[in-house]
């Protein structure tokens, strides 16, 4: 099969810096939106296991649901993008995400919580494909490296801000009227979407009707596809310990309170902001090393959790090493995405995007399983020490990338 596209995909020699500037500003706050909506659930876990009871592997398996629905649906999303193109998906899981925070504003129970991680899980899971789509077709060739670390970037600050945002509201008004005001921000978002639409409309692929579908899965034969997968996957396992447990890891080894915790946490992601930020330099101008650049940001990052762990440093110094962990890490950030740009095929850019991200869906789902009965049983050095050993497999993982890379592609 031959694929034609409306408009070219490669992107444009130059344009003007306002252009890109703009483009590169919507795509982050998009980003930003699915990077928020990753931690609406695990925030409020200290609050459901108090007003409800639900134990850890409850919660657990809430998250998990969340990421088995946005890994499968990410996988798919990327044909999707590439059929009808960016814009239309966006503006819909904008609006999956403000519905699901009005629903958790009104759940009283177990299986409507569920349903809120299903509909979160539908809106999150076609941001990286239409992301990255957005961005190889919309932005100059030149800048493509620092509007990955602004993609990079955003997507930390999310992460940073939803603990602050969530945090304070519920402190506040209460943890009800936390996802009211997130439903409305959501809605914000999008409203500013469909303000500049013009700024994100991106080609679409067009079959000819008398070839076989088979060939849009042909990008799938390729090794190196799921060396990326498996990055993914190992990588994001680490993440989501972070992400779901550092908390009550921090308020039971070191008794630090949930404020203290709270803010260890968004201290953990801005600094993986500031590495992203580093990282984007980094990437611009060595973007030939970029499997050598993951490998060692990862190595860094897997030895940094690794002394959190072992607990030496006490309650400050084991808040202060985490956050620097998300530093080492978010330095990859920026030349992880050129690594799969490298390894995309022509014209497969939102199918490479969706399948190779649905690694990092894959993680959350599978971590907070394997780590949720880990912490029910009390196991909380372990957990820490197992998610840096994971990470430390990924370096490996990251240099296989690079090996089984080829010539640049453009996509």
């Amino acid at each position: 099969m031959t694929t034609t596209l409306s408009v070219n995909s490669i992107p444009p020699a130059s344009a003007p810096l306002r252009e890109d500037s703009i483009i590169m500003a919507l795509v982050g706050l998009s980003h930003a939106s699915s990077h928020f909506s990753h931690l609406l659930l695990p925030l409020m876990f200290p609050i459901f296991m108090k007003e409800f009871g639900w134990t850890f592997t409850d919660l657990g398996m809430m998250s998990s649901l969340f990421f088995v629905v946005s890994g499968a649906g990410q996988a798919c999303s990327g044909f999707v993008v590439d059929r009808f193109g960016a814009r239309p998906i966006l503006f819909a899981a904008l609006g999956l995400f403000a519905l699901a925070c009005l629903i958790a504003s009104v759940a009283n129970s177990y299986p409507a919580m569920m349903l809120v991680a299903v509909l979160a899980g539908l809106g999150n899971c076609a941001f990286h494909p239409l992301d990255f789509t957005i961005l190889n077709q919309r932005i100059s060739s030149a800048r493509l490296g620092y509007a990955f670390s602004v993609h990079g970037l955003t997507g930390s600050l999310g992460w940073a801000v939803a603990p602050l945002f969530m945090g304070v509201m519920s402190t506040v008004f209460g943890w009800r009227s936390a996802y009211t005001a997130a439903s409305f921000l959501y809605l914000l978002i999008l409203a500013l979407m469909v303000f500049n639409r013009d700024k994100l409309l991106t080609s679409t692929v067009k079959r000819q009707v008398n070839l076989p579908r088979s060939h849009d899965m042909a990008f799938m034969r390729l090794p190196v596809v799921w060396w990326c997968f498996c990055f993914f996957l190992l990588s994001t396992v680490t993440l989501a310990v972070v992400q779901n447990f550092s908390l009550p890891i921090l308020q039971a080894l070191h008794q630090v309170s949930f404020e203290a915790a709270t803010l260890t946490l968004t201290a953990y992601m801005l600094c993986s902001a500031l590495g992203v930020l580093v990282g984007g330099v980094v990437a611009s101008r060595f973007p030939f090393r970029s499997d050598r650049i993951v490998a060692s940001s990862m190595c860094g990052g897997a030895m940094l959790l690794a002394v959190c762990a072992s607990g030496w440093l006490g309650a400050l110094g084991t808040m202060a090493v985490l956050a620097a962990t998300g530093f080492a890490v978010g330095i990859g950030g920026p030349s992880r995405d050129l690594m799969i740009k490298k390894a995309t095929p022509p014209g497969a850019t939102g199918r490479m995007y969706g399948l190779v991200y649905s690694g990092f869906d894959v993680g959350f789902a599978v971590s907070p399983l394997v780590f949720g009965a880990f912490m029910d049983r009390g196991w909380y050095s372990a957990t820490l020490a197992c998610a840096a050993a994971v990470l430390m497999l990924s370096v490996g993982v990251a240099l296989g990338v690079g090996r089984n890379t080829g010539p640049v592609q453009a996509g």
